[in-house]
């Protein structure tokens, strides 16, 4: 598979992401912007919509059932050099499955998640999934 997004400055205080029919307002502003999310923000929200995405695609072959979910993450920056030294994450899923089936469901997220295993050999992934 191949990915393509266009990315274009559109002044001192933003930048515009396009893939497909999706548009993202990008924080670019050397002091910041309340109303879009910086590069770090953007990075988190992938790696959010990968395990969100996981859920999606793996709840059916478990059989898991499950009324909702949601990631919750925070990363851990360093200036210099600056990278990201940690991400923390928590996902929270609400279900009646048992423990084991949780942890089946988190193993499955974290092996099968293409931005998960991309990012885990550059930066360590540290965190949970629990019952809402």
């Amino acid at each position: 598979m191949d990915y393509r997004v266009h990315a274009r400055r559109i002044d001192a205080h933003g930048s515009l992401a396009v893939a497909k029919e999706a548009e993202i307002t990008l924080d670019t502003d050397l002091a910041g912007r309340r109303d879009a999310m910086n590069p770090v923000e953007l990075l988190l929200a992938a790696l959010a919509a990968c395990m969100l995405k996981g859920v999606e695609r793996v709840t059916p072959m478990l059989r898991f059932q499950l009324e909702g979910a949601e990631v919750r993450l925070e990363a851990v920056r360093q200036d210099a050099p600056p990278k990201l030294t940690l991400i923390r994450y928590e996902i929270i899923v609400d279900s009646a499955e048992s423990d084991q089936r949780l942890d089946l469901l988190h193993r499955n997220l974290l092996k099968y998640g293409t931005i998960s295993n991309t990012l885990s050999p550059a930066v360590p992934l540290q965190g949970t999934l629990r019952r809402a």
